[in-house]
């Protein structure tokens, strides 16, 4: 009997014990502070109350879930300990430790998930969140990683019911949101792929329409079958992640925890999502694939070509918007090559050279990598700012544009990076005009599941 046969999960939404604990948890966050500690003034003996419902709810649920046993046994412990700290700053290292999804990936396999936490991309307070998961780990996907694209740490999951934190644009699990007070080894990483694929869907589907782009049928189908796009979304996300740590890098480019100019950012992020596109090339190509991978593979490029041209752009704040800047890199680049045409206010894209315009991207920005082992530090980042700016025109009044001040160049590195303009490279005319029809169909996705 399968993992999964023993464990199918009986916790649903609609579970009474589930909805319990959900409403402990909302209740008990607005209760907190930033810091994930109980707010000055707030009714304690509530908040105390709140905590207890919340261990008991959380041991009535946890033999639904025997294959995280230990991190239920340990998450009750750190509950207790907080409640016993008089609700302080929570600190929840030993249930983090003990909570180890990577290592039953098994397609449709539940979880249950609590911790205080900051969501990214939704609530920088570390409040209780409270999550029901599903694993999604088709059997193409499993051979894929096993075989070519390993990556232990990487689990691609699927949203069954969530806290407000989650009501937002957040669509990753990452252990290093959870609150503690001294770091541990982080050994997973979870991406929502159904809220990635629904955005992807309606925000796609508008933008093809306001654009009047005729969508080839592949990725017609993306736009009409969430559980096909989520799939494609894992083989992006599943060569993506492992990118971050692969390749002829600038020593660790995104991994250290340094201020550098947000451009860099940028290129990283593109790097990893141009590395998965050629490695979907690559599988299409390949006459040994077989027909299943192929076909995601297929979907795959679209699925990166769309998601960075058309949401990333207009997703988002100027300040400083890494991925935002990567997606009109990538656009201008295939206008620039001829690829991509507006033309008649109606955008057609020359599909049989997509593929090879896109690797080309990626071997520049591979190229900019590999010769940066020989550069110092600043001058890599001038390297990478004119790799941008040979395809993106900066803002008028950019200081590196004109070129940087010699008291600049010869001082320490944060000059060059307080230089950086938040816009420093705008948006264009095109993107400027579509934002004003697309926007708020972006913004409708903040919250979106299957």
């Amino acid at each position: 009997m399968s993992l999964l046969e023993t464990t199918q999960p009986t916790v649903t939404a609609e579970t009474p014990e589930w909805l319990r604990l959900k409403a402990a948890v909302t209740a008990f966050r607005a209760l907190q502070r930033q810091d994930g500690a109980l707010a000055d003034g707030a009714d304690r003996e509530h908040a105390a109350a709140l905590l207890a419902e919340v261990r008991e709810l959380v041991r009535s649920l946890a033999p639904a879930f025997p294959h995280d046993a230990a991190y239920l046994s340990a998450l009750d412990g750190d509950l207790a300990a907080w409640a016993d700290s008089g609700i302080d700053v929570p600190d929840f290292r030993v249930s983090l430790g003990a909570f180890h999804p990577q290592r039953d990936r098994v397609d449709g396999l539940r979880h249950l998930v609590l911790f205080p936490m900051t969501t990214q991309n939704g609530s920088p307070d570390r409040l209780l969140e409270a999550l029901l998961v599903d694993v999604i780990w088709p059997d193409f996907i499993a051979a894929l990683e096993r075989e070519t694209y390993s990556n232990a740490l990487f689990v691609p999951i699927r949203f069954v019911d969530f806290t407000p934190g989650y009501d937002t644009n957040s669509a990753v699990l990452f252990p290093e949101t959870v609150a503690m007070k001294e770091l541990i080894p982080f050994t997973w990483g979870a991406i929502f792929q159904d809220r990635e694929a629904a955005r992807f869907r309606r925000v796609v589907a508008a933008a093809a329409e306001i654009t009047k782009l005729d969508l080839p049928e592949d990725a017609r189908r993306l736009l009409g079958d969430q559980e096909l796009t989520e799939r494609a979304f894992v083989l992006w996300d599943l060569v993506h992640d492992r990118t971050h740590m692969r390749g002829d890098l600038p020593f660790d480019p995104f991994m250290i925890k340094q201020r550098m100019p947000y451009f860099l950012y940028s290129l990283e992020e593109l790097r990893c999502d141009l590395t998965a596109f050629r490695a979907a090339v690559r599988l299409v190509r390949d006459e040994d694939t077989d027909e299943v991978t192929r076909d995601h593979a297929r979907l795959a490029q679209y699925a990166i070509l769309f998601d960075r041209i058309f949401r990333f752009p207009l997703t988002g704040s100027r300040v400083r918007n890494y991925d935002g800047l990567g997606g009109q890199l990538l656009f201008a680049w295939l206008h620039q090559h001829h690829v991509l045409h507006w033309t008649d206010t109606s955008l057609t894209i020359d599909w049989e050279q997509l593929p090879d315009t896109v690797v080309a991207l990626s071997d520049a920005i591979n190229e900019l990598y590999w010769a940066s082992i020989d550069r110092p530090k600043t001058a890599h980042w001038l390297a990478a700012y004119e790799l941008v700016r040979a395809t993106l025109t900066p803002n008028p009044a950019s200081v590196w544009a004109r070129g940087l001040p010699v008291e600049v160049l010869a001082g320490p590195p944060k000059g060059y990076t307080d230089a950086v303009l938040d816009d420093e490279f705008p948006l264009s005319m095109f993107y400027e005009a579509l934002g004003k029809k697309l926007r708020p169909t972006i913004e409708s996705t903040a919250g979106i599941t299957a």
